[in-house]
């Protein structure tokens, strides 16, 4: 499913235009993204969390030439799945 049809769904789902779900939808990404730039995370009870995971500056190598690359430390999101889902993917 890509957004196109996420915001399809949404809107027959919640009786909106497409419009208003593509706005919904929207706002929804765009608030988790600010939580989780800001440092925090997003628990959502029944779905799962949303987290930023600090990864460490490491020493890598080009696979062509065999030349070591340092790679930086950065922020990665990161999302774990909670009971509910998981309970209804597997049955």
């Amino acid at each position: 499913m890509n957004k196109n049809e996420l915001v399809a769904a949404v809107s027959e789902s919640a009786s909106l235009g497409k419009n208003e779900a593509a706005a919904a939808v929207d706002a929804v990404f765009a608030a988790i993204t600010a939580e989780l730039k800001n440092g925090g995370d997003v628990r959502l009870v029944g779905f799962g969390n949303f987290s930023v995971s600090k990864r460490e500056a490491t020493t890598g190598r080009n696979p062509q030439t065999g030349a070591e690359v340092k790679i930086p430390a950065r922020n990665v999101p990161k999302f774990s799945a909670g009971k509910g889902l998981k309970d209804s993917v597997n049955g």
